[in-house]
């Protein structure tokens, strides 16, 4: 099935576009500048698409990020401390984000004559993130039916929406993920920080699915403490 990953550079999508690229036919992948803070994260997806031997489409979304106000990713609020599952995390929501990316990757896909859109929402997100939820997934998949009714079919894959994020990492090795060649940091820097909900969560992934983590992290012991919070004794 020609499938397009959208793929923002991170653990997860560049994952799933090794996995797509094993099992089905990876025809291109599709990244989104929206104005984040750590939009380095898409010289990775550029790396990924090099490797994979894929085109790559750099969307610019940065107008529309621009009004999405309120989010710690793309407005001059600092990322907080933490994990993905307490509350100060709902600061780095930006209002619609996947929706819109999904809507823009489904018409390339109809457009360039793609069978499926494939994305790596996993379990991990839903706490927070509504656009990463089975609900929103299912019903997107039926609205999207009937936009491009009588044009297109183009399918919503998702192997993840039921999955933890230590599952990715599990799949990711297996396909041969170059796990160093992915950034999750929200806040951008010369390193991943450590601390921000993306790096506790991908540094926790590693140590659930037995993996050896290849990721230089600023505070490489701040994670422990953050899932201690997470689940007090």
């Amino acid at each position: 099935m020609k499938t397009i990953v959208i793929c923002s550079g991170g653990l997860d999508s560049v994952s799933l576009a090794h996995m797509v690229a094993d099992e089905r036919e990876l025809t291109r992948l599709v990244s989104f500048d929206y104005g984040q803070r750590h939009r380095k994260e898409v010289d990775y997806a550029a790396l990924c698409a090099r490797r994979l031997d894929v085109p790559h489409d750099i969307i610019d979304l940065r107008a529309i990020g621009a009004v999405l106000t309120g989010s710690a990713l793309t407005d001059d609020i600092a990322v907080p401390d933490g994990h993905y599952a307490e509350d100060s995390m709902r600061i780095t929501v930006v209002p619609n984000r996947n929706a819109i990316m999904l809507t823009v990757a489904f018409g390339v896909a109809a457009a360039r004559g793609d069978q499926a859109v494939a994305t790596a929402v996993h379990g991990g997100d839903h706490f927070i993130y509504p656009d990463c939820r089975p609900a929103f997934t299912e019903a997107f998949a039926t609205m999207q039916a009937l936009a491009l009714d009588g044009y297109a079919d183009v399918r919503l894959y998702t192997p993840f929406v039921h999955r933890t994020k230590a599952d990715i990492v599990t799949a990711g090795q297996r396909h041969n993920t170059p796990f160093a060649e992915t950034w999750s940091c929200y806040k951008g820097g010369a390193l991943h920080c450590g601390r921000c909900g993306t790096c506790v969560e991908r540094r926790e992934a590693f140590h659930l699915a037995g993996v050896t983590d290849p990721t230089i992290y600023e505070d490489p012991d701040f994670w422990t403490e953050a899932i201690a919070r997470k689940h007090p004794a």
